[in-house]
């Protein structure tokens, strides 16, 4: 029986909505709660308050130390400490006093007067009493009162052990000469009756939630029963023998279940979905095969890729005049960026970084192209301008889909560091002096290969020291964005360059991307990621 209940739709649907009123039941109380206790407690404050300025007006702070010297026997002090005594109990206040700080520190307070309401326990203190100051909120509220920071301080206190009980205390400065803060007046007032009101309005509530809830049960459950329960179990029923049977049966679920709501638009569904289900399983087989072979082309197409760049490290084992290392991490199973790195004669390296517009398997066939039709310019002989005009010629030639692609290219003569680059608007280079400090190189940029034909394009000269470093990158590695929408940025990269220790270019990318995964965490991948480094140790003495 209890199986049977708890499987039953009505006592489903009855008891979310008997929660969702118990939540909204809830919030309500919570916000009328808060709501109620400020409003409670601002009336408190505001009579404490009254309360205060008025007894302050009693005292004058220029009489503060006489009354201290003569240990209250005055008839001054006599006369303003009644006129306390009567103000206290005429208020219901719990206590006013009077107080002076230990300007040092605040820690220790000295009181010259203390009335306590007559109907209390509490007991008064004696002028000069010296005790410690409660707690360091205290403390503050002191200070600012005595800077003259604040005119009026209140603390509320109503949670945590409490030797009087809830309570609020406002505090006023009582000055003297020239406004100078001589003392403060407190006036405490218990909070019994504003706890009292607070716990009246949440037995309200709980009785107000008791009504609804039975009130909703007894309505829901005769208009479910028959609106939703009846109907739910004929198509469920339906439901279960075409599971086993898979059969189209004589008479259709909507003859049955006339309902002109969501039901009766559930039962002709089914009614659909039994007609088109033999169908969608001949479907989902031809897809389902479709998406293998697609998947099996993918992988091909990535595993081509990838032969196409040198993933073999170091690939000049014999040359100890440089190291370099890089990386490409796509986005997709294919990707857009490319990089390249060759030896033009024994004594010049050619480097490439590239970014192609677009992603997936165009911008990777018009990857290949571009690294195929930039390394054939590179060998000819021609200078990094002339390489990046000429292929710009190439590609704009057969451009039809007007894709683009964003090329640095430098040419590095190893026996004397110079290196002659050229733009063709990407990413800003990144150089390491031989002092290990890197910083950004704003290069002349020229326009993205494959926009306009015609294009000339400027190269410039670097004198890479022995020593020296130069990273190249692909705009993946500075707008890789967070799930919050902020980019990693190329700031974040010199600096995250700067923190790496010195290192071999292969921990430089790593730690690069590393920085990179930590920053953008779960988000997705928004672009390819293509790295390159190169160091420069300079020509190997004989």
């Amino acid at each position: 029986m209890f199986n049977k209940l708890r499987k039953n739709l009505v006592l489903k649907i009855l008891a979310g909505v008997i929660f969702m009123l118990a939540l909204f039941s809830l919030i309500v109380g919570i916000i009328g709660y808060r709501g109620f206790t400020e409003t409670l407690l601002q009336q408190y404050a505001d009579g404490a308050f009254r309360t205060a300025n008025h007894a302050a007006s009693y005292l004058n702070g220029d009489d503060i130390d006489r009354f201290y010297e003569t240990r209250g026997t005055t008839q001054r002090y006599q006369l303003v400490w009644e006129k306390l005594d009567q103000l206290c109990n005429a208020t219901g206040s719990t206590f006013i006093y009077v107080i002076t700080p230990d300007l040092d520190d605040y820690g220790r307070i000295t009181f010259v007067f203390s009335t306590v309401n007559h109907n209390t326990s509490y007991s008064e203190f004696d002028i000069g009493y010296v005790r410690e100051t409660t707690n360091d909120d205290y403390r503050t509220k002191y200070r600012k009162l005595y800077d003259g920071s604040s005119s009026a301080e209140l603390v509320v206190r109503d949670k945590g052990y409490i030797e009087t009980d809830p309570h609020i205390t406002a505090m006023v400065p009582v000055k003297g000469t020239g406004s100078k803060t001589k003392a403060i007046l407190c006036v405490q007032r218990q909070m019994d009756v504003l706890s009292e009101a607070r716990k009246e309005y949440v037995r309200s509530v709980i009785r107000t939630l008791i009504v609804l809830v039975l009130a909703v049960v007894v309505l829901q459950s005769l208009y479910l029963s028959r609106m939703l329960l009846q109907p739910v179990r004929e198509i469920t029923k339906e439901a279960s023998r075409f599971a086993s049977e898979n059969t189209i049966p004589g008479k259709k679920l909507a003859e049955t279940i006339r309902n002109k709501d969501d039901i009766g638009i559930l039962a002709e569904s089914v009614d659909q979905m039994e007609e088109q289900i033999g169908n969608y399983v001949d479907n989902l087989t031809r897809i389902t095969a479709e998406k293998e072979r697609i998947s099996t082309e993918l992988s091909l197409a990535a595993r081509i890729q990838m032969d196409m760049l040198i993933t073999i490290f170091p690939p000049f084992p014999d040359r100890k005049e440089f190291d370099l290392y890089a990386e490409m991490d796509p986005a997709r199973e294919v990707g857009g960026d490319f990089y390249d790195f060759f030896m033009i004669d024994d004594d010049h390296l050619c480097l490439e970084i590239a970014d192609v517009s677009g992603k997936g398997i165009p911008a990777a066939l018009f990857m290949m192209a571009s690294k195929i039709v930039l390394k054939n310019n590179a060998m000819s002989g021609k200078s990094p301008a002339e390489i990046l005009t000429a292929t710009n010629e190439s590609i704009c030639s057969n451009n039809k889909e007007q894709m683009f692609v964003t090329v640095w290219i430098g040419i590095l003569e190893i026996s004397t560091g110079r290196l002659t680059a050229a733009n063709a608007g990407h990413e800003y280079p990144i150089l390491m002096k031989p002092d290990g400090k890197y910083e950004l190189f704003k290069d002349k940029h020229g326009m993205v290969i494959g926009a306009f034909s015609g294009l000339k394009y400027k190269e410039y000269e670097i004198l890479m020291e022995p020593g020296s470093r130069i990273f190249l990158y692909t705009d993946g590695v500075p707008e890789a964005t967070d799930r919050n929408g902020k980019m990693f940025g190329t700031a974040r990269t010199v600096e995250t360059l700067n923190s790496a220790p010195l290192s071999t270019p292969d921990k430089v990318l790593a730690a690069v991307h590393g920085a990179v995964d930590a920053f953008v965490g779960e988000a997705e991948q928004f672009d390819d990621l293509t790295m390159l480094c190169v160091d420069y140790r300079g020509p190997v003495k004989a």
